[in-house]
Formats: C-alpha cells, sequence, structure tokens
C-alpha cells in the first residue's frame, strides 16, 4: 500500500465521475425501479442483467458470470484486469443487490429529488453503489490507471436475509484468495467507513412445559412461559457492555389461554459482539442453558451468524491508505464501528484486511426516507476508484 497518491490524479478520477454523473444516476434510477427484494427471483435476475451491461460497457475483457440461487435470485461475480501479476493475492470487492423493500415499494415511494437528495428504494443499501463500482472500473480503463492486482467484484443477492443462499460461501471461497478487500455497504454517520463491525449470532429457545388448569390444580402444570421468562432475565445477564456485547429477546410466543398453565414457549434471541472471545462465550452459555424448573423441557437451535470484524493491523494500514487518497480529494475520511453485521464480516474472518462503507453518503437504510446525497457521488466515486488503482 505504499503507491504514490497526488492530488493530480485523483482530481482526474473526481472530474471523471462528475463528467459522468448524469449518466450514472440514469442507471441508479433504472435499478432502483426494477424491484429486487430478497428472494425474488424474476427482480434478481433483471437486476444482474442491467448490470452486466454496464459491466461490458467499459470495453474490457471482463468474465461476467451468472451465479444461480435457486429459487431465490442470482449472485453476480465480474473478475477484471486478470492480466495482472497477483501473486500476492487479489483485490476483492463486495457488494449486494437485494433490498428489504416488497415489492410495490417504487410505485408508493417514486425515485425523486428535493435538493442534494435522491429518494428511492434501496438507492441507499445499496443500488447506487453497485452502479458506482462498475463505473470505477470504467474509470480506471480510461484514465489510464489500471490496478495492481486482479479484481474481482462479488455482487450477492441474499446479503440482506443472512446470506445464506451461497453469498457467504461464493465470498469466503473468494476471500481465501485475496490480499484485501471492500465493501459497497453504506457509510456511516457523515460518511465514515467502517473498520469495526460487531460480529452477530441467532438463537431460537423452546420450552416445553406441562399444562395444567390455573385455577382447579396449577400445581400438576410446569409452566413453559414462565420458564422462558426466567431464561430471558438471564440471558440479558449475559450481555458486557464494556466488550460490546449485547443480547435482545425480541420476540416472545407462549401459552393458549389465561387460564391454563402454559405447556409450550419459544424466544428468539440476537446477540451481538466485538471479538470472537466473546462469541465463542455467549454461543456457549445460550447453547449450554439448563431450565430453571427441572419438569420443563429446553431446546435451544441457531449459532453465531456473522463473526466480528475487528479492527486489526491490517485494517488500520487499509484505513490509512484510503485516508490519503480522501486527503488528496481535499476531504477527510472519518471511521466508526459500528454494531450491524456485513458480508465483509465473513472476509475478515479469512484473516483479510477489510474496509467497509464505502458506499455514497446519504440515510434511512431499510427506512421510508432512504436517499443518498448527489453532491458526494464525485468524490466517493473518485475514493472507490483511486482505492482500487493503488491498492
Amino acid at each position: 500500500m505504499s503507491f504514490v497518491i497526488n492530488k493530480e490524479t485523483a482530481a482526474s478520477f473526481k472530474d471523471y465521475f462528475s463528467e459522468r454523473q448524469r449518466e450514472m444516476l440514469a442507471l441508479v434510477r433504472t435499478l432502483v425501479e426494477t424491484e429486487s427484494p430478497s428472494g425474488d427471483v424474476e427482480g434478481s435476475r433483471a437486476v444482474v442483467s442491467l448490470l452486466i451491461e454496464a459491466a461490458r460497457s467499459t470495453g474490457e475483457q471482463l468474465r461476467v458470470e451468472r451465479i444461480p440461487a435457486p429459487s431465490y435470485g442470482e449472485h453476480l461475480c465480474v473478475r477484471a484486469f486478470q492480466e495482472r501479476e497477483s501473486s500476492g493475492g487479489k483485490l476483492l470487492v463486495v457488494g449486494h443487490t437485494d433490498t428489504v423493500h416488497p415489492l410495490g415499494s417504487i410505485a408508493a415511494r417514486p425515485f425523486r429529488a428535493e435538493g442534494e437528495r435522491l429518494y428511492a428504494p434501496g438507492i441507499f443499501d445499496m443500488k447506487a453503489n453497485c452502479v458506482m463500482v462498475l463505473e470505477a472500473l470504467h474509470a480506471c480503463v480510461l484514465l489510464n490507471r489500471r490496478p495492481r492486482r486482479e479484481v474481482v467484484l462479488i455482487l450477492t443477492c441474499d446479503e440482506e436475509t443472512g446470506s445464506a443462499h451461497g453469498g457467504r460461501s461464493l465470498i469466503e471461497a473468494e476471500a481465501k484468495r485475496a490480499a484485501c478487500a471492500l465493501v459497497l455497504e453504506p457509510p456511516a454517520t457523515g460518511g465514515r467507513v467502517k473498520t469495526a463491525r460487531k460480529g452477530t449470532g441467532i438463537f431460537t429457545m423452546e420450552a416445553l412445559g406441562r399444562a395444567a388448569h390455573a385455577g382447579l390444580e396449577p400445581e400438576k402444570g410446569a409452566s413453559a412461559v414462565l420458564e422462558i421468562a426466567r431464561q430471558i432475565e438471564r440471558l440479558h445477564g449475559l450481555g458486557d457492555p464494556s466488550q460490546g456485547t449485547t443480547l435482545n429477546v425480541g420476540v416472545v410466543e407462549g401459552g393458549t389461554r389465561s387460564n391454563v398453565v402454559a405447556a409450550k414457549a419459544r424466544a428468539e434471541i440476537d446477540v451481538r459482539f466485538s471479538t470472537a472471545e466473546e462469541a465463542n462465550r455467549i454461543e456457549g452459555a445460550i447453547l449450554n442453558s439448563v431450565p430453571f424448573d427441572e419438569r420443563v423441557k429446553l431446546s435451544v437451535s441457531g449459532g453465531i451468524n456473522r463473526p466480528p470484524l475487528e479492527r486489526n493491523e491490517g485494517v488500520v494500514r487499509l484505513y490509512e491508505h484510503a485516508r490519503a487518497v480522501a486527503a488528496a480529494l481535499d476531504f477527510n475520511l472519518g471511521e466508526a464501528s459500528v454494531g450491524g453485521a456485513s458480508d465483509g464480516n465473513f472476509i475478515a474472518a479469512q484473516n483479510v484486511p477489510v474496509l467497509d462503507g464505502l458506499g455514497i453518503d446519504g440515510d434511512g437504510a431499510h427506512a421510508e426516507h432512504e436517499h443518498i446525497i448527489t453532491t458526494d457521488i464525485a468524490r466517493r466515486s473518485a475514493l472507490l476508484g483511486y482505492l482500487i488503482a493503488t491498492l
């Protein structure tokens, strides 16, 4: 990461994206109006087709691969600059094409501009960023700033639902051959990149007790609801804010009627942690749960979904390189540690340095006010393009 960075080259990238902004936004609008909620096969394929057409417009010999996720959608893999020697590993760039917004959202909240803001479902997280990365590859060719190593771009179709439909395995396989990785998720507030992300775990706890009449013979019952209530208090006590570890029981179900001692109850548990050590501690404590009432049978399913992305030396070096590029573009690039996870967590678990949150600034991910800021497009795109060229 010792490549010389200068303001003149940075300015050429920014000028390129300023001149291309209208065309970029035209494709962004087409993408957001082509709805692709997670699991919508037709929408996923349509978005991939649009992106492949844009990728091929670079004039570069790209290897483009559509990877089916059966009954769910399609992942997209683009390999660029394959002539580059990559003995030290490839540059992996990761994003996703699926959104959390259901079909019909664009009709209810059409693409619109208000001052410097562009609103549309899925524009911030992250269809605008899918356009940005393809344009960044194009810029590297036209500005004769070809990357120092092969670039592998993966856009999955299942990130918003946990990457369980092939996205995780695809990313992990490529990460094993990567020197470093860039993740196109939206930035933190103020355009800060993400140098640390908590890992996540999802568990379901079920209690099987014994039903009885609550008035006539309650002593013959064993309440599953009471057991779950006791477990909830214990689970929340496992958290350790000083270590960044939190637990939340977000869903509780149980019982049939108020006058019946409940025979069944369940709880859904969300866990967040900052280190692998904490992940192991919490997972063991939850999976080895013991009932308070010996008459109640307790079972737990689930586990760690995403490992943590820890701010290690490799991540810091990657961030400092990005800061130098941003400085050449005349802005300060801040950093943040966040509680939410991304596919970058899977890459970090392969001991690959990851810089996350490189998307265009905005707000409202997953919300009705989702938008990007148009004045950030050129400089953010220039940051990504110059990073790809110099890493």
